[in-house]
């Protein structure tokens, strides 16, 4: 088995690097954009009415699964487990595609501007190539080299789904360190489908409890407390969803217990103190709108806790960013030499090493680039357009790595969003930039990288399932 220059084990896909079988096939491609239109429309009314969706990757995965079963029995051939991994990649990213929408474009008409079609889709598409792009050369920084160490829980619970799911087609040519694993199962005294099984009656378990708790309002979602003194305005929740439990299990205790003390810091002694200190100024104290005593936990969080987060976020991420670049630009040589070797008639790399090569990255960016300065409904600059690159890649970067530590599901981008418009709106107004058409600059700079930055994540949990 191979082995990273760390001297880890490499991944080992369960369907052979060297294996060719139908993967990227017309039907895998319209089932997965209908799916992802479905996905895209639901997570945007989820964003829209409480902020936030959680990944679509499994659901889809399921479904694409249940679909071609279905369909075999008709008479058509089944999906290989290829083809299903193509769906689910498309679906999710209507999902990831539909939260940077749903969290930046509405503050264009808050502010009395016209949320045209042209804009809302220019900033998409170019937020969601750019995002992909950027990701690329990442790949084998991220997903190959800290294999074991970045555990990409959706992507991880994904890959199972399929794997539960696949055809006997899929099944015949496995690898052998996948024939091993289902021999030892079987050894152990587990069924070849009891892992599938398990999977999906977690899902069922799962949809019930979702459906008895929202459709029927069974009980509330968020169970709250709000303190009073000592710890005026000090509240203890808990988000009670089967989604989040399922990724807490997969990205264990260390990294679910740093984001529990995240929000203890927040709620207990943050919010607290501010409600303590602010309680004796009479008016509002910017950034917020009324005064401090009139305030309950959630708006104490908006109006200033919101952007605590948002700043430590940034800073996190230019720690990060620096921490990885020695393993970053190790990937983008590497991705240079195979272009080199490639131009010199090399030899054809698995299946499993087939980016995009790099000068086709680095056009296509540079091609989103000049997209971005001439699209009149952007109101963009050429400043603007360097920013969008700037912060792109730097939360790009942060949100891959992060939703391999605490998945999809529970990626701050919002706090990424945040930051990319309070450090855009402070470089606009050092350069006097003010007024309408600005505010849609700046609206537009924090929406581009808000895609960019969670189709990215979402990309990068596909690649971890493939």
């Amino acid at each position: 088995m191979e082995s990273s220059r760390a001297g880890r084990a490499l991944p080992q896909p369960y369907i052979a690097a060297g294996t060719r079988m139908p993967e990227f096939t017309l039907r895998a491609v319209i089932v997965g954009t209908l799916l992802g239109m479905v996905f895209g429309a639901s997570s945007l009314y989820l964003v829209l009415k409480v902020g936030l969706t959680v990944s679509a990757s499994i659901p889809v995965a399921v479904i694409s699964i249940t679909l071609f079963r279905l369909a075999s029995k008709l008479g058509v051939k089944d999906a290989t487990i290829l083809e299903n991994n193509i769906v689910q990649t498309a679906g999710s990213a209507g999902e990831s595609i539909a939260f940077g929408i749903g969290v930046t474009m509405p503050a264009i008409m808050i502010l009395g501007f016209d949320l045209a079609l042209t804009r809302v889709m220019l900033v998409a598409v170019l937020g969601a190539l750019l995002g992909i792009l950027m990701m690329i050369p990442l790949r084998r920084a991220l997903i190959v080299e800290q294999h074991g160490i970045l555990k990409y829980p959706e992507g991880t619970a994904c890959a199972e789904v399929l794997k539960a799911g696949a055809s006997d087609e899929s099944r015949a040519l496995a690898s052998d360190e996948a024939k091993e694993e289902e021999r030892a199962a079987a050894a152990a005294g587990l069924a070849s489908g009891t892992s599938g099984r398990t999977i999906f009656t977690g899902f069922g378990i799962g949809l019930l409890y979702k459906t008895a708790m929202v459709a029927f309002k069974g009980w509330k979602d968020v169970p709250e407390r709000i303190f009073g003194a000592p710890f005026k305005a000090g509240s203890l929740s808990a988000e009670i969803s089967p989604e989040l439990l399922g990724v807490g299990y997969i990205i264990g205790p260390k990294i679910a217990a740093v984001m529990c003390g995240g929000g203890v810091m927040a709620y207990l002694l943050l919010i607290p103190l501010i409600k303590f200190f602010g309680d004796a100024i009479p008016g509002a104290l910017s950034p917020g709108t009324i005064p401090i005593s009139e305030m309950g936990p959630n708006q104490i969080r908006g109006a200033y806790v919101l952007y605590i987060g948002a700043g430590a976020v940034a800073a996190g991420g230019i720690i990060s960013l620096g921490r990885s670049l020695p393993v970053i630009w190790s990937g983008i040589k590497e991705g240079l030499r195979d272009v080199g070797a490639g131009a010199r008639g090399g030899a054809d790399p698995h299946r499993t090493e087939h980016d995009l090569p790099m000068k086709f990255v680095f056009g296509g960016i540079l091609a989103i680039i000049v997209a971005i300065v001439l699209a009149r409904p952007l109101h963009m600059n050429i400043v603007g357009a360097l920013l969008i690159v700037l912060f792109g890649f730097l939360f790009v970067t942060v949100s891959s790595r992060l939703t391999g530590e605490i998945g999809s599901s529970s990626n701050p981008i919002s706090g990424m969003t945040v930051a990319t418009l309070l450090l855009t709106c402070m470089i606009f107004l050092a350069m006097g930039w003010t007024g309408g058409s600005h505010y849609v600059t700046a609206l537009s700079v924090g929406a581009i990288v808000c895609i960019a930055a969670s189709n990215a994540g979402a990309t990068s949990q596909d690649l971890k399932t493939g």
